[in-house]
């Protein structure tokens, strides 16, 4: 296939983390929206993306674009592309749509037309036509219809690459993986300080910190991706891209990542998700409550994700925590900085220390904040916290 519109999705407000991670693989950044980003490219660069992009949920390829206000329109016109040439008519196809559209009241209906036009286009050229159903492990087709403007893709990844393969013992609402690869890129932190997660719960943070440093691309051990059920799949490119980027792990740590909890449940699901992710030997870890985490000596960042009193009564019982973060801070991290990744500001403010950034996220349906705090020796206490 020739090269076309890439449109790389991801998780609500982190658009740009995945502009920088495609800036910083030499791809072009034409838009940046609320959940995704263009760019452009071939399907072999759709293979890079899917294995190298951290922050993101999926990479689509854009088909065809065209007009239609009815779903009679919409079928006539997908009908009319050459599906024979891509798609295996003893294969599988799944459609999934985003649809704003006067005449569909349900997204299932424009699946279907889709779906109807492809399989009726398929037994006309070749008598055969492919089965069809929800399930993400084949080829995946994705209609983006907006009014009356339509845009097919192939969705490249098919299970999202948002999951990063490697939590296999979750613990009390863990961080997604590309949030937290997105929570650290927020940061800045380049390996040359040591790398501190307090509270560190089944260890996301502290795992996609080590991935990251050691150039560890975890979709790099996956089996199955949507773009090796589109015609013509170059099994050859995606075996020389695999042995480009094979993770070439080191023996012994060259930085310290370090990752305490309190609850032995939770240090148990981190070791093993850092096993699963081949980091456990990379990453220290320590049973304490936070405020007992060693700090090294030398540059660093110190990053908590407290929990944020959801529940009612849970408020008030966690603004004596978020305060002794804050005394924390001062007392024994200065010359660190501090990050809280917190969906509670109101508990943000019983830290008593002034943040000097604030970075918007979205936690499913939270709003949340990372919150910067630069440690200097003598930090001053300040309740100005707010957004």
């Amino acid at each position: 296939m020739n090269s076309s519109e890439i449109v790389i999705t991801c998780l609500p407000k982190l658009g740009w983390a995945v502009a920088e991670e495609l800036e910083s693989l030499n791809f072009p950044v034409i838009e940046i929206g609320h959940q995704s980003v263009k760019t452009e490219g071939t399907m072999v660069d759709c293979m890079q993306l899917n294995l190298r992009l951290r922050c993101a949920n999926r990479v689509l390829f854009l088909i065809e674009s065209f007009t239609a206000v009815h779903p009679d329109r919409l079928y006539k016109q997908v009908k009319k592309l050459t599906w024979e040439s891509w798609i295996d008519p003893k294969g599988y196809i799944s459609i999934s749509s985003f649809v704003n559209n006067d005449y569909i009241r349900d997204n299932r209906f424009a699946n279907l037309r889709v779906k109807d036009a492809i399989v009726d286009r398929m037994q006309s050229e070749t008598g055969q036509r492919p089965d069809s159903g929800p399930e993400l492990d084949a080829t995946v087709i994705f209609l983006h219809w907006i009014e009356n403007k339509c845009s097919l893709y192939f969705d490249t990844s098919g299970e999202t690459i948002s999951k990063h393969g490697y939590r296999k013992y979750p613990h009390k609402a863990p961080l997604h993986e590309s949030l937290a690869a997105s929570i650290i890129r927020a940061t800045q932190w380049d390996g040359k300080g040591a790398f501190i997660n307090p509270m560190c719960g089944s260890g996301t943070l502290a795992i996609e910190a080590a991935l990251m440093h050691y150039d560890i691309y975890p979709e790099i051990w996956r089996k199955n991706f949507s773009f090796m059920h589109i015609n013509p799949y170059d099994y050859k490119e995606w075996a020389l891209l695999k042995n480009e980027y094979s993770p070439k792990i080191p023996g012994k740590p060259t930085v310290k990542i370090i990752a305490t909890d309190i609850s032995g449940r939770a240090l148990d699901a981190a070791r093993n998700n850092a096993r699963a992710a081949g980091v456990d030997h990379l990453i220290e870890f320590h049973k304490c409550s936070f405020e007992r985490t060693i700090i090294p000596l030398g540059e660093g960042i110190v990053i908590l994700n407290p929990e944020y009193g959801q529940r009612m009564g849970e408020e008030d019982s966690l603004e004596e925590v978020y305060g002794e973060i804050g005394d924390y801070f001062k007392q024994k991290c200065a010359g660190k900085t501090g990050y809280i990744f917190t969906g509670n500001l109101n508990l943000a403010k019983k830290v008593g220390l002034k943040a000097s950034r604030r970075f918007e996220f979205m936690n499913a349906k939270l709003d949340c904040r990372l919150l910067k705090y630069e440690l200097y020796s003598g930090s001053t206490r300040s309740s100005d916290l707010s957004d």
